[in-house]
């Protein structure tokens, strides 16, 4: 009998720039990596996305190269527009040019998620945190949604805005993480006002002895944090969290037997 894989596609979204949404992007797929799934990993931060520079990857084509070429219908092969970080973490730049973002046709997005959906296990989107067509698209496209937020007045104001138009929307498949790794010194709220804020639960915490001070040097090195020496024993109970955020999304990942 033949097997097709179909893939989880999760959207990582915020509502507010700076709470950490590229580094857990790629921690994610490193604890995914580490239970040998294959994990794709799409910038879709489309004006200043930033996962192939944290890669340390160097790249010509993108997903606006890709978009462009399944229009033009001159698209051969999914594997000229990734990006290999090793044997089970592949990622699609964003576009180099910004001005490249408004011309992504999202039909031709839709059919890059597709396709992705049966060659890897996972499919994590970072995204940018407006709510523009390309954001609205996507949160109607995955399979689930997982909004980061931190310690901040702001992000908490917008993102109670963006969970009460969801809601209205009939949109419900969404988790709520709570960064305070980025920010170890943003602690003005605590978990009981944070939930009355948003008017929601908090599904998953990372707490602030995530911090890790020289992640700039790290990332710039192309390393992903979680994939390096001793974390799992240093940041035991973080590490502990981001399994449990990986199986989650594994574990509900169906395959379709023919």
């Amino acid at each position: 009998m033949a097997s097709t894989k179909k893939s989880k596609s999760v959207l990582i979204a915020s509502t507010k720039g700076g709470v950490g949404k590229t580094i857990f992007t790629l921690d994610l797929a490193g604890i995914i990596c580490s239970l040998e799934k294959k994990v794709l990993i799409i910038d879709l931060d489309l004006t200043s996305g930033g996962i192939a520079l944290a890669l340390n990857k160097s790249y010509n084509k993108s997903v606006y190269e890709m978009s462009e070429d399944l229009k033009n219908n001159v698209f051969e092969d999914f594997d000229n527009y990734v990006l290999k970080y090793n044997k089970y973490i592949s990622a699609i730049a964003c576009p180099k040019d910004p001005r490249d973002a408004s011309k992504i046709d999202l039909r031709y997005l839709d059919m890059i998620i597709d396709q992705a959906g049966f060659i890897y296990d996972v499919i994590l989107i970072d995204s940018n945190h407006d709510l523009g067509p390309t954001t609205l698209y996507l949160m109607d496209k995955v399979d689930d949604i997982l909004f980061m937020i931190n310690n901040d007045p702001l992000n908490l104001k917008s993102t109670r805005s963006v969970l009460a138009i969801l809601k209205n929307l009939g949109i419900d498949n969404y988790k709520v993480l709570l960064n305070n790794s980025n920010n170890p010194f943003k602690d003005y709220f605590s978990m009981y006002d944070i939930k009355k804020t948003i008017q929601a639960n908090i599904d998953y915490t990372l707490s602030t002895e995530f911090f890790i001070e020289n992640i700039d040097r790290i990332l710039m090195n192309g390393h992903i944090p979680t994939l390096l020496k001793d974390v799992a024993r240093v940041y035991q109970k973080d590490y502990s969290t981001l399994l449990t955020i990986a199986a989650d999304i594994t574990e509900k990942r169906g395959d379709i037997h023919e």
